[in-house]
């Protein structure tokens, strides 16, 4: 019955006729990425890497069929369609170029003028294009070369199904088709209607067109860092322009070839040709590469953009048909190489759209479009599949079944289940894969740690998990277990986490138990920086207290741009004491108490025990956020335009003493700002005020992210004030903060002599806290990012000076990016 129905699926659509065939040049070799399309219509493809091409007429009738390839003539070919495919192999001669005379000066260099006259019609050609409709495909390759046997000690098996005996191969491969509608500068529609991924049957690509608007008339580019582009409006600042030659097209319009080289090396500036339209100072094609280190990623090696555009005698508009994004990469040793096609065909121009023709959802799939069969690709495909492609797609369909079977799934889990003799200490996890279920076990070697209160303090945990991958949903049940050896305590805590769906992403979060907490809810102190600062300097800084408690905690999406959480908490709070002197090093000098207001008072606490119910909400609004709709559910993007406000209350009751019952609003404000190519600027404004709070515990107030260790603890440093000490400014009453960090995205630093070689970023900082009958206290920092070693880049370095009542101090703070992953 299944090939019935193929069968009458392929005969039910007769009037696809193909043109097809292979393009080569005069030796015989294939030409990949051959611009061809049907003369005067915007049905267009491109030739794949062994020069085969494809297109799909719908209607009979005779037509022009160009084949347009840089550096060659372009060839046209008459063809007739009836209901039978027409073949056509052709080959494609080099070009004869209308050479210049050598160039002698700057003044006799024809290449400003053309650029000069392309800049000054950026706009207006750029307008002729602003509002679409279309049909967009999209093909996505990631490839890797001589995979590594082994990393870090540990063999790399699980990619040995998809590579050959050169340990290279395809490791991911995926086809989107879509209708999109779009209106300049980003208002988007874009329909899937067929996505597929190779080995897996969920089948939702990444493909789309928003990732695919690379427009070469705007005036940069963003990978980041804003990529400056040929004719952008500041292009001679950036760019040598050299005329190289002109040729004449099929309509007899004069094409000018002009190669760009950037003026410094390491500025983000791409190099290759861009060839422009003479009168018309239209866009023909670009070839451009930009390297990584221009763009602050050194994992990539080069980004390569080939595109072609084809020009409609009647409505006289060049249009972009076809793109190519050619990228390597590589770094500890793994090499990395893929490509991006996008084809663009059948263009229509409306003056206007209808109103509700734009909304916040700007992709979203139709039904089963995750689902078709190969018939329909078949029909759809506009670039046909290289044998390696349409053999990996074979390939890993086989291993797809193999290995979501139940049998191999189990024989898989047998091996990876087996319990280990360093398992007690290091941690062991058993899966039923197949079941969708887990259970991990942490040791407590990679959990211990060490404060004053506790001594060495070992942590392990014990947590079932349940995901259901099809429609990113899970469970988490578990339990941590941590015994303080100074103090001789255990204290435990249970969870429970249920993600219901991922639509609203509603998700509630259940704890219980006993805990140590620092007074700062937001701990700014990591359990490894506190540990490294006690054992080898005899410095105190965290301060702990006790928390038995019970919590629940529900969020979720109210509506697109609006999030919402509640949660609720009983408490009763226990202030704790040093049990322990111990440090790694000798000295005489003693540790501060676990009392944050009287360093050397070992006796008394801040507060005195108590029990409280707190309760608090959160609102989080993103002004115009955009959205996604795949079968999976609802993925969000911010939209840089607008500020997120998150505005908080938070309210205890039913407190053992009266006096520490309070109200408190707070609200924040979060943006960022790109000042072109001149980097980014980050804005996050913070301000509370509490209600009824004048003796409440320690504890509830509002405590600020100092950092005394001089070693940044991953959090992002508009959250933190450098050299604050933790709880010098807490407060109960009102206040304000201000972070403001500007990166510079190496645009300065790209041009110091010495210093651009670093390939680092200049970042500038202020931070400002005022809280009431208190002078303000300020932070000017000034730092260097993306620093390291060669590709890897783990290091930032800032120097900052405080005031407060004058001159307050300074110090220089290291970041290391890598300890994020050792906070609690």
């Amino acid at each position: 019955m299944k090939k019935i129905i193929l069968l009458l699926l392929v005969l039910s659509n007769p009037i696809y006729s193909q043109v097809k065939g292979t393009v080569t040049d005069t030796n015989g070799n294939p030409l990949s990425f051959v611009n061809i399309y049907l003369k005067d219509t915007y049905t267009s493809t491109t030739s794949n890497d062994l020069g085969r091409f494809e297109i799909n007429i719908k209607t009979p009738g005779t037509y022009i069929v160009l084949f347009q390839y840089l550096g060659y003539k372009t060839e046209k070919v008459i063809v007739t369609i009836e209901k039978t495919p027409v073949n056509i192999d052709i080959q494609l001669k080099e070009e004869d170029f209308q050479l210049t005379e050598i160039v002698v000066s700057k003044k006799d260099n024809p290449a400003i003028a053309i650029i000069k006259n392309a800049i000054a019609n950026r706009k207006e050609n750029s307008a002729k294009t602003a509002k679409y409709k279309c049909d967009f495909y999209s093909r996505g390759i990631f490839k890797v070369k001589d995979l590594p046997k082994k990393f870090m000690g540990q063999e790399i098996t699980e990619f040995d199904d998809v590579i050959d005996s050169t340990r290279s191969g395809i490791l991911y491969l995926s086809e989107t088709v879509s209708k999109i509608i779009f209106q300049k500068p980003d208002k988007l529609n874009e329909t899937i209607i067929a996505s597929k991924v190779s080995g897996n049957n969920r089948g939702v690509s990444f493909n789309t067109a928003s990732q695919a608007n690379f427009d070469f008339y705007e005036n940069y580019l963003d990978f980041e860092t804003k990529v400056i582009l040929p004719i952008a409006d500041n292009a001679f600042n950036y760019y040598k322009f050299v005329f190289e030659s002109s040729f004449y097209d099929e309509n007899n319009q004069q094409i000018n070839k002009i190669k760009v080289t950037p003026k410094r090396e390491n500025e983000p500036a791409m190099e290759g040709y861009i060839y422009i339209v003479e009168d018309s100072w239209a866009i023909y094609a670009t070839d451009l590469t930009i390297k990584g280190s221009q763009i602050q990623n050194p994992v990539i090696n080069s980004l390569q953009i080939k595109q072609n555009f084809s020009y409609n005698s009647t409505t006289k508009i060049w249009v972009k048909n076809t793109q190519t994004l050619d990228f390597n990469a590589g770094i500890f040793g793994f090499k990395f190489n893929g490509r991006f096609t996008h084809g663009y065909s059948n263009f229509e121009f409306p003056d206007n759209f209808e109103k509700k023709t734009f909304s916040r959802e700007i992709l979203k799939f139709e039904e089963n479009a995750t689902k078709k069969d190969d018939a329909f690709w078949a029909t759809i495909r506009p670039v046909p599949l290289t044998d390696e492609e349409a053999n990996d797609y074979v390939k890993k369909e086989k291993l797809r079944i193999k290995k979501t079977s139940q049998v191999y799934l189990d024989s898989i889990d047998k091996k990876n289940n087996k319990f280990k003799l360093l398992s007690p200490i290091m941690g062991y996890s058993h899966s039923n894969t197949f079941k969708k279920w887990s259970v991990r076990y942490d040791g407590p070697l990679m959990k211990t740690s060490f404060n004053t209160v506790q001594g060495f303090n070992a942590n392990t945990g014990i947590y079932f998990n349940k995901r259901d991958e099809e429609k990113n949903t899970f469970s988490s049940t578990g339990a941590r277990l941590t015994y303080g050896f100074a103090e001789d305590k255990i204290r435990v805590v249970a969870s429970h986490t249920q993600k219901f769906n991922n639509t609203n992403k509603a998700t509630l979060t259940v704890l219980g138990g006993s805990s140590v907490s620092q007074f700062n809810q937001n701990q700014p102190i990591s359990d490894l920086v506190n540990a490294v600062s006690s054992l080898f300097f005899k410095n105190n800084f965290m301060k702990l207290y006790e928390k038995n408690f019970v919590s629940a905690n529900f969020s979720r999406e109210i509506m697109n741009g609006l999030n919402f959480t509640f949660g609720a908490e009983y408490a009763e709070r226990k202030p704790l004491y040093n049990t322990t002197d111990y440090s790694s090093i000798k000295s005489d000098d003693l540790y501060s108490s676990n009392n944050p207001l009287l360093p050397n008072d070992f006796l008394n606490h801040p507060f005195q025990k108590n029990n409280l119910v707190k309760i608090n909400s959160n609102a989080t609004i993103k002004f115009g956020q955009s959205y996604y709709t795949r079968p999976d559910g609802k993925y969000n993007r911010d939209n840089g335009k607008y500020p997120t406000i998150n505005l908080g209350y938070e309210k205890t009751i039913a407190a053992t003493n009266k006096d520490y019952e309070y109200d408190l609003v707070t609200a924040k404000i979060s943006d960022e700002f790109s000042i072109g190519n001149k980097g980014n600027l980050q804005v996050n404004l913070m301000v509370g005020k509490f209600f009824n709070a004048e003796n409440i515990a320690f504890t509830d107030f509002k405590h600020f992210n100092g950092n005394q260790t001089r070693v940044s603890h991953g959090m992002s440093y508009l959250n933190e004030f450098n050299l604050l000490p933790y709880y010098s400014s807490s407060t109960n009453d009102r206040y304000l903060e201000t972070h403001l960090e500007h990166n510079d995205r190496g645009y300065l630093m790209n041009k110091l002599p010495l210093l651009k070689k670093l390939q680092s970023q200049l970042v500038l900082g202020f931070h400002n806290l005022a809280i009431p009958d208190r002078i303000p206290y300020r932070e000017f920092t000034v730092g260097l990012d993306n620093l390291g070693f060669g590709k890897i880049k783990f290091l930032r370095i800032d120097y900052i000076r405080s005031y407060q009542k004058g001159f307050q101090g300074d110090g220089v703070i290291f970041g290391i990016k890598v300890l994020e992953m050792f906070r609690n």
